[in-house]
């Protein structure tokens, strides 16, 4: 006997008719694109019911009704439920504009949206992680901390010189790099730790320092080792940005911001331009990690300071929430997002062994790059014609890995395999 349902709506029917050949039409372009018509499918199903339910005051019970029919009519489909087309219809309501939806939001996958739905109120706000989620390739669980961890009132907002001291787009782009305060939430350090003791936690969960600096840093060293004027010195910790395409120093602290740390990256910055940077590098930049400051004392340190620094603080929080601790790159997943991250650092330290066997020779210390080393130990007999020949051909493949170019897969493999045979051999040359 057909049961009747007077409660509905007139046009229901037709209007499950009508979803019933939307839903079908989907799943066949879904082979071609999964996630984004997905995404799409569900903001059209949820743009209808809140018109209906706008225009025609369908309510509650219509919505339920409507999930145990969908489900009926696809039951090898999940996602049809009446709580996730209660998401749709707020998803619709979120972002009404359809080319929004379609260029940006479509990309992230419908866990992450319905994530930054229930977590995030503010449209600006949810744009926002909407585009660094997309552009970090975040996880759905790095996403959900990067939100409790309030990046976007921390993304950007680092005192910094850059527009004083950095050209345009530059600048900009150096600005949104750094954050304020830092969230070292991975380390457990007591309130008697040395500065030794954050350089060495950071280092010991590097992974988890890179997650928080952000996408595009590659890793130089720790307690970089500079000669200056026959003195040594000693950098906390060296990155290379691949987007900016510049060396990033950062000096770690465990006090208060004081003025005379502003001069001594300075100093710090002068030296790695002048013996490290290359002509086609952008300017170093400088990041004063504090355990607290004060903004004005900040702001005069850095007036008259020539070279680009910014200052930061940094937070320690008892330990990192348990459900991203499965969720922190691997060394695997870094080369994923960071593909020529290996390459990279494999350059700076064929450099730097070059530069080494250099000083013992007598040539000058302000050699730089790869070719230009080894054409002047190859005149002095320290390197033979085979390794200068070899430093030269892997050194094509570095040079492209540090200004962000693409290598094929294979070239890469070559170029390592190559690169550390002879960084073996110039460690080992006396």
């Amino acid at each position: 006997m057909k049961r009747n349902h007077p409660e509905l709506p007139d046009r229901y029917h037709t209007f499950l008719q009508e979803l019933k050949e939307r839903i079908r039409s989907a799943q066949v372009r879904a082979a071609l694109s999964v996630n984004r018509e997905l995404v799409l499918l569900y903001w059209g199903i949820g743009k209808d019911i809140l018109t209906r339910q706008q225009s025609e005051g369908w309510g509650a019970k219509v919505v339920d009704r409507l999930a145990l029919d969908l489900l009926k009519a696809f039951p090898g489909m999940s996602g049809f439920g009446a709580r996730n087309l209660k998401y749709m219809r707020a998803f619709a309501g979120a972002y009404p504009d359809q080319q929004f939806v379609q260029q940006v939001v479509a990309q992230l996958p419908w866990g992450h949206n319905v994530r930054i739905l229930e977590m995030v109120k503010a449209p600006a706000q949810r744009e926002w992680y909407i585009r660094q989620a997309v552009e970090s390739g975040w996880t759905r669980n790095v996403l959900v901390h990067q939100i409790e961890s309030q990046l976007h009132r921390r993304q950007g907002r680092a005192i910094t010189n850059f527009q004083r001291t950095l050209p345009a787009p530059q600048s900009e782009l150096a600005q949104n790099l750094l954050k304020d305060p830092y969230n070292f939430d991975f380390l457990t350090l007591g309130p008697e730790m040395l500065e030794r003791d954050l350089e060495r936690g950071l280092i010991d969960h590097l992974r988890k320092l890179i997650l928080e600096l952000g996408k595009g840093f590659a890793f130089v060293g720790n307690q970089y080792y500079l000669k200056i004027g026959g003195q040594d010195y000693f950098i906390d910790l060296l990155f290379y940005h691949l987007r900016l395409r510049c060396y990033v120093v950062i000096d770690l602290k465990i006090e208060e911001f004081r003025p005379e740390f502003a001069g001594k990256m300075n100093f710090y910055l002068s030296a790695v331009d002048d013996i490290l940077r290359h002509a086609d590098d952008a300017p170093s930049i400088g990041l004063i990690l504090c355990k607290a400051k004060n903004k004005i004392v900040v702001e005069y340190a850095l007036r008259d300071t020539g070279k680009p620094v910014g200052v930061a603080q940094y937070r320690l929080i008892e330990s990192l929430p348990k459900r991203l601790q499965s969720e922190l790159p691997t060394n695997d997943d870094l080369a994923g997002e960071l593909p020529l991250f290996n390459l990279v650092t494999l350059r700076f330290r064929l450099e730097r062994a070059l530069q080494e066997i250099a000083e013992k020779w007598g040539l000058s210390a302000r050699l730089a790059g790869i070719g230009a080393l080894a054409g002047a130990l190859i005149k002095t007999n320290a390197l033979s014609a085979e390794v200068a020949a070899d430093l030269r051909a892997v050194s094509a493949v570095l040079n492209s890995a540090v200004h962000g170019q693409k290598i094929k897969a294979r070239e890469a493999r070559a170029a390592l395999q190559l690169g550390n045979s002879l960084l073996s051999r110039l460690e080992g040359n006396d």
